[in-house]
């Protein structure tokens, strides 16, 4: 059925404006019957922050943004769903046209700017399917003037942790200005202490919800040590490797289009997020899983994150060119390799090869 969805609805999402055809296929995956799921081979099971997936292919935060659809995603494959950034209030995010297909990198720019119809639409669709079971994580971010960004996270936090399987500190979104500035250790230190405090104070009702860090592709290694530091100092349970990056490599074939002020996805970051995926990896030590985003589109692609250091990973912009058959051909490559070398979870290979990474000139 999913093959047959993507013959069907891949040339016409293509030939339609990127924005428009996110919006058409939210609107699709409405539609979509409440079939029950293949269950998962059993040696793709992940533990990590505490949590049982059933497989370690997730969906990037972005595509669902207000949480209209996690159960069709999860229904289709995924292992986990994560949805949002939400923000305390509703945000129209960046004028259009604000998203951008590179057809021939394989690649998406977007500066969407924290687009979400607000906590309190986002917590009644999430209350509404609390007993679907399924993981699903929220994704916060700050609004863009707000007074109070810390104070903004610390809300969300304490208004989510019900309904939310972890959360995700989105603080490396390169389209709100001056986000990025709490990645620095002295801000990064005091967010996290407080974020931490809230979901403490609420544990008692609403459980101990896992709490993550997502950062940036482009933080220097010096940076990043200062990261990891706090990360681990403060006791977060993971981090999430890598957002968008405002970088733009040479090789890109669609020079003008990667013009376009915003985060660069797909293809061409994988090698960049990965060489962090690693990197990450070397200075976290064991203290707390990773998981690997960036440019993953086959299953080579999923187990070259795996090795690099990342337990579960994620993906968006790959499925606007691959469809959502990618999942299962992930997850059937991913079986494949651990029946070829006789391993019998993907645990075993998780960082494998990451010191052999780290070595190598860094991806330009």
């Amino acid at each position: 059925m999913i093959r047959a969805f993507d013959q069907l609805s891949l040339p016409l999402l293509r030939w339609l404006d990127a924005e428009d055809a996110h919006r058409l296929a939210i609107q699709g995956l409405k539609l979509l019957p409440a079939i029950k799921p293949r269950p998962d081979d059993a040696k793709l099971a992940v533990r990590a922050f505490g949590l049982n997936f059933p497989n370690p292919v997730g969906m990037a935060a972005g595509f669902d943004k207000n949480a209209e659809v996690p159960d069709a995603l999860l229904r289709l494959g995924f292992g986990f769903v994560e949805i949002g950034s939400v923000t305390p209030r509703p945000q129209s995010g960046n004028p259009r046209p604000r998203l951008f297909r590179l057809e021939r990198d394989e690649a998406v720019i977007n500066r969407m700017g924290f687009n979400n119809d607000g906590a309190d639409i986002v917590l009644r669709r999430l209350a509404g399917r609390a007993q679907q079971g399924g993981i699903v994580g929220v994704n916060v971010g700050a609004n863009k003037d707000s007074a109070d960004r810390v104070a903004d996270y610390v809300r969300l936090i304490e208004t989510f942790a019900p309904v939310a399987s972890y959360f995700t500190v989105n603080i490396s979104s390169p389209n709100t200005p001056g986000l990025r500035n709490l990645q620095q250790a002295s801000q990064l230190d005091d967010l996290l202490a407080k974020v931490l405090e809230a979901r403490d104070r609420v544990r008692g009702k609403a459980g101990d919800t896992p709490v993550l860090l997502k950062v940036a592709p482009d933080l220097s290694l010096a940076e990043l040590d200062d990261v990891v530091h706090v990360a681990r100092s403060r006791g977060v349970d993971g981090m999430i490797v890598s957002n968008t990056t405002l970088a733009r490599p040479s090789s890109l074939r669609e020079q003008l289009r990667a013009k376009e002020q915003g985060g660069l996805s797909g293809r061409p970051l994988f090698r960049l997020s990965t060489r962090m995926v690693a990197e990450t990896f070397v200075r976290v030590e064991g203290a707390f899983p990773l998981i690997g985003v960036g440019g993953i589109d086959t299953g080579g692609a999923a187990l070259t994150k795996i090795r690099a250091g990342a337990s579960l990973i994620q993906l968006y912009s790959s499925l606007v060119y691959k469809g959502l058959g990618l999942v299962d051909s992930i997850k059937a490559d991913l079986t494949s390799t651990l029946l070829r070398t006789g391993r019998d979870s993907l645990s075993e290979i998780v960082g494998a090869d990451a010191a052999t990474i780290t070595a190598e000139d860094w991806p330009v």
